[in-house]
């Protein structure tokens, strides 16, 4: 594994003013809450209200999501062709806060059509995150030119996503239970959130309207051109792996948020304090991970990172035998580590991006964001689905109730492993896959941020 990352010489650096800062960041309001709330509630609300057995519900949630592994690069596609990337942040995210209120209305009876229904609905919003997110997550590379620019930028966006993550996922099941909980309590909580995705795409398009734009002048002529010189992008290749695998080890913890506190903490409203637990230390760690970063480099940072959730995540297994108050602390320790994650690799991919355009003139910036939010969106898709596969293997039983059965053993213990063991195995094996993220000269894909490349002046390189 290289040490440094790609060597950070941008020249001249652009330095964004707070208000574009901000602006940006508050998308983070929509990206959090779709990425979150869906992996949080929608398993437990198949499996525990509208009664779906636990291998069906997890195809229902996986199947939509994996839709977007086909949308996202087209989504992408079209943005490149556009002139600004904005317009498609207020139509999409707009239609999207209608359309995640949708999922949750459940309007038939029978559990077999409202599960159908919700599959229906959630694919249609997912659809139209795509053209949102895609966008969004181009806009980076665009925004600035400096390679510790894009790590400031970043870091305001994920200080945001962790405070979007807090709220939509501690509160959404909060609303759930505060408005009688069942289908209704689901209801209520999908409108909150619906509105809270409303709001973070108006504040992004109005944040970002004045706002300059370093757009290339052209895009490759075809999406598979595009996605040929994706691929041949070395580093971006093995972060897009990376990225994929930790998702997926992100969206297991995830879906199994509220079991894990209904059958091994047995706390009222746990599934809320796991979620504050998580997120809250992330938002107070954001400045120490910056100065990680600028000490280490965004390489070995993401290592770090990744490794701090992955042994936290291990310990949690002795949770069955530990106090309610150490299980939150050790909870707090792997939403550090998550919080490392996110921002250097979101920092990492500009700079890949930034790279590829300098390279070959070509604006195709949503292409390569298409794949990235492609490969996440796949990642926090088969979360769900393996942890309902574990489910299913250890004989969880569902409920048409709106409040979780009586579980056995054996349940419990798969309930246990699927939100501690998985994650951490995931997280740890994307560790081991950064080993193929090379800057070399002589590495496939040629380097990334090489100051032959990068500088006009000869200047010294500006460490990010």
């Amino acid at each position: 594994m290289t040490t440094g990352g790609p060597s950070p010489v941008v020249t001249p650096t652009s330095v964004l003013p707070r208000g574009v800062l901000a602006g940006y960041a508050l998308g983070s309001l929509v990206t959090g809450a779709f990425g979150t709330v869906p992996g949080l509630l929608l398993l437990p609300y198949l499996t525990d209200t509208l009664g779906v057995a636990a291998g069906v519900a997890g195809l229902l949630v996986l199947l939509p999501k994996a839709w977007d592994v086909i949308v996202n690069p087209v989504a992408g596609r079209i943005s490149d062709r556009r002139g600004s990337r904005r317009p498609f942040l207020l139509v999409a995210g707009l239609l999207l806060g209608l359309l995640f209120a949708a999922i949750f209305v459940a309007p038939f009876p029978s559990g077999a059509a409202s599960g159908a229904y919700v599959a229906v609905a959630f694919l249609t919003a997912a659809t139209a995150f795509a053209f949102f997110q895609v966008p969004y997550v181009a806009m980076p590379a665009e925004l600035t030119d400096g390679y510790a620019e894009r790590t400031r930028l970043m870091t305001w966006r994920v200080a945001v996503l962790a405070l979007a993550i807090l709220v939509s996922g501690a509160l959404a099941p909060l609303v759930v239970e505060l408005t009688g909980g069942g289908r209704e309590g689901h209801r209520w909580s999908g409108a909150f959130v619906g509105a809270l995705i409303v709001v973070g795409t108006l504040a992004t398009f109005f944040g970002t309207r004045k706002a300059q734009s370093r757009q290339a002048g052209e895009s490759e002529p075809s999406l598979r051109a595009q996605l040929r010189v994706a691929n041949g992008n070395a580093p971006f290749r093995a972060l897009l792996i990376c990225w994929i695998v930790q998702a997926a080890g992100i969206g297991t913890m995830l879906a199994g948020v509220k079991y894990f506190a209904d059958h091994v903490l047995v706390q009222e409203s746990g599934a809320t304090f796991l979620f504050a637990a998580f997120v809250g230390p992330a938002l107070l760690v954001m400045p120490l991970w910056t100065a990680v970063g600028r000490r280490h480099g965004k390489l070995r940072s993401l290592a770090a990172a990744s490794l701090l959730f992955a042994l936290a995540a291990l310990t949690l297994v002795a949770a069955p035998s530990l106090p309610a108050v150490a299980v939150y602390l050790i909870v707090a320790v792997v939403g550090a580590g998550y919080a490392g994650q996110q921002v250097f690799a979101m920092a990492m991919l500009p700079d890949c991006i930034a790279h590829d355009t300098e390279r070959t003139g070509r604006r195709q910036a949503g292409v390569f964001t298409g794949l990235w939010t492609a490969g996440e969106t796949l990642g926090l898709a088969l979360g769900p689905g393996i942890y309902a596969l574990i489910l299913q293997i250890f004989g969880y039983a569902s409920s048409a109730t709106g409040e979780s059965a009586a579980q056995s053993d054996s349940a419990r213990l798969g309930v246990l492993l699927g939100f501690t063991v998985l994650p951490a195995v995931l997280v740890g094996v994307a560790v081991v896959l950064l080993r193929r993220y090379d800057d070399r000269p002589d590495a496939g894909g040629d380097p990334v941020d090489k100051s032959a490349l990068w500088t006009t002046d000869g200047s010294a390189p500006e460490r990010g």
